[in-house]
């Protein structure tokens, strides 16, 4: 029975993705909008960092820890706003407009946006 309700949700979280619209025509695989905010394909909000410049993401560590950073693959394919950068270890992260977008460790499902102006406001969710 636990299956069968695991497998339930399952589809009902990826009909309710399938109804969101993707952002740049589809060319991104990456993101999406919700609600007028962008999240990922799993629903969840994306943030930027205001310490952050253009290119370069300065959350690293235990920062890291609570601002997971978008991942994607070395090879990641992406066009228009969006680009690819190179995190201090290495990794590939995604960014939009030339900042780094990350998740909040304390959003627990897609449509929370509790990071939105945490730490004196320096962190944004992306309006669309």
């Amino acid at each position: 029975m636990k299956m069968v309700k695991r497998l339930a949700v399952g589809f009902i979280a990826a009909v309710a993705l399938a109804g969101c619209s993707t952002m740049d025509g589809g060319a991104n695989q990456y993101t999406m909008v919700s609600n007028g905010v962008m999240v990922a394909t799993n629903g969840m909000t994306l943030y930027t960092f205001d310490k952050d410049s253009a290119g370069k993401s300065v959350c690293n560590g235990p920062c890291a820890t609570n601002w997971p950073p978008v991942l994607v693959d070395a090879n990641a394919t992406v066009s228009g706003d969006y680009s690819v950068i190179t995190r201090d270890d290495g990794k590939k992260q995604l960014a939009y407009k030339g900042k780094p977008l990350y998740f909040w460790s304390k959003d627990t499902k897609p449509g929370d946006k509790t990071g939105d102006g945490f730490l004196n406001n320096a962190w944004h969710i992306i309006k669309m």
